[in-house]
C-alpha cells in the first residue's frame, strides 16, 4: 500500500493529500502525518498507527471541506475513535464515516456545549437491533468525556451507533432511519390494536422489534418464504385478531417500502403477536 505514495499537499498535521499509483489522488488521516512533511515527501499508511485512507472522490472533497471547521486535535482525537470502533467492531469501515461521524460529534459537542439537546424517538429500537453498535458507541460516549469532559445525552448514543451500523453495513443513514421508522410505526399499531403497553426494556419487545426487522429486511430485498396455505388458514380461524392485525401491519410495510409482501410473512406475524398477547 505504501509503495509510490507520495505527499501532494499538507492539510494539517493529521491529514495529508497524498498521490497513490492505483487511486491517484488519495486523503491520509493519521497522527502526526503531515508533520514536518513537505510536497514530494514519502508518505507512509500503517493501520497500526492509526492512519486511515480516503479514496473515494465523494468522500474525499467532503472530508476536505470539513476540515476548515473542525479542531486539529479534534481531528487526532477522531483517530482514535474510528481505530477504536474498528477495532471493536472486528471489520473496516467504510469511508463515509470519516466524514458523517466526524461531522456529527463535532455538532454533538458544539450542542453540548451550549446546552442544547436532541431527543432520539427510536433509542429503543437502536438498542434492540443493534447492540453490539451501541456498546461501542457507549464507549465512544465514555471516550469523549474522558478526552474532554463532555457528557452526552442517552440520545447521542443511538445516532453514533447508528452511524457505527452504516458503516459496516454500507447502509445510508437514510436507509436505517427509514426502517426505523416504520418499525416504530408497526409496533405502536402492536400497542393499539391490542391494547397493550411493552415495556421497551422487555425480552418481548426485543423479539418483536428484530422479528419486525427481520420481515422488513426480507421484504427490502424481494425475498420469498415459502406458501403455506393450509398453515395460514388454521391461524386466521384460531386467532382471526392476532391474523387480521399480522394484515394491517403487512399493509403498512408494503405501503412504506412500495413493494410486495409475501403472503406467509401473515403467519409468522400471526404466532409471534399471539405469543405477545398470551403473556399480555
Amino acid at each position: 500500500m505504501d509503495e509510490g505514495l507520495t505527499i501532494d499537499k499538507v492539510l494539517n498535521n493529521n491529514v495529508v493529500i497524498a498521490k497513490h499509483p492505483s487511486y491517484e489522488e488519495v486523503v491520509l488521516i493519521g497522527k502526526g502525518i503531515g508533520f514536518g512533511k513537505k510536497k514530494g515527501d514519502f508518505a507512509s499508511f500503517n493501520k497500526a498507527d492509526k492512519t486511515f485512507l480516503l479514496s473515494s472522490e465523494k468522500e474525499k472533497e467532503q472530508y476536505v471541506n470539513l476540515l476548515p471547521y473542525i479542531d486539529e486535535d479534534f481531528i487526532d482525537f477522531m483517530n482514535d475513535i474510528l481505530y477504536h470502533i474498528e477495532t471493536r467492531m472486528g471489520q473496516e469501515l467504510n469511508e463515509h464515516i470519516h466524514v458523517a461521524l466526524t461531522d456529527h460529534l463535532a455538532f454533538a459537542i458544539s450542542r453540548s456545549q451550549k446546552s442544547m439537546q436532541f431527543n432520539n424517538p427510536f433509542l429503543p429500537e437502536i438498542e434492540s437491533l443493534y447492540p453490539k453498535e451501541y456498546q461501542v458507541a457507549m464507549e465512544v460516549v465514555t471516550m469523549v468525556y474522558d478526552k474532554m469532559r463532555i457528557h452526552f445525552p442517552e440520545g447521542e448514543i443511538g445516532f453514533i451507533a447508528l452511524h457505527i451500523h452504516s458503516a459496516v453495513t454500507d447502509k445510508t443513514l437514510r436507509e436505517i432511519n427509514r426502517h426505523n421508522q416504520l418499525i416504530t410505526t408497526l409496533v405502536q399499531l402492536v400497542e393499539e390494536t391490542m391494547e397493550v403497553t411493552i415495556d421497551r426494556h422487555s425480552v418481548d419487545y426485543h423479539r418483536l422489534v428484530q422479528h419486525l426487522h427481520r420481515a422488513v429486511d426480507r421484504v427490502d430485498q424481494e425475498e420469498n418464504t415459502r406458501d403455506e396455505i393450509r398453515l395460514a388458514n388454521m391461524l386466521k380461524q384460531e386467532y382471526p385478531v392476532c391474523y387480521n392485525l399480522a394484515w394491517k401491519l403487512i399493509k403498512v410495510m408494503q405501503k412504506q417500502l412500495n413493494k410486495p409482501v409475501d403472503e406467509s410473512e401473515a403467519i409468522y406475524l400471526t404466532i409471534h403477536l399471539h405469543r405477545l398477547t398470551y403473556k399480555s
